[in-house]
């Protein structure tokens, strides 16, 4: 059975720093292709980052500078440390793993960042 576990999330201040962690199972996680994704209220969910086998990595211009997506294969853990967050970055943050046709998703992770 495939899993993909974020947390991480939570309630942070602006300014403020989080890490999240997606933990998989039931996959050749090597083999795959990962992303966060992220959705605010009313809105579409984006891609925020991702990260292939070959560790080509690609950010969406809002999150450039301020985020670090990486991968431990021995783990087969996903992780993205946020930094400096705003308002803007409140949502729900998915995790995302492709591989050929298999498409997988997370349960989601609720970050919020206010004062």
């Amino acid at each position: 059975q495939v899993q993909l576990v974020e947390s991480g999330g939570g309630l942070v201040q602006p300014g403020g720093s989080l890490r999240l962690s997606c933990a998989t199972s039931g996959i050749a996680f090597s083999l795959y292709d990962l992303g966060w994704y992220r959705q605010a209220p009313g809105k579409q969910r984006e891609l925020v980052a991702d990260i292939s086998t070959g560790a080509t990595i690609n950010y969406a211009d809002s999150v450039k500078g301020r985020f670090t997506i990486s991968r431990d294969n021995s783990k087969r853990t996903a992780y993205l440390q946020m930094n400096s967050l705003n308002a803007e970055d409140t949502a729900v943050y998915f995790c995302n793993a492709k591989w050929r046709r298999n498409n997988y998703w997370g349960q989601g992770t609720q970050v919020t960042v206010s004062s």
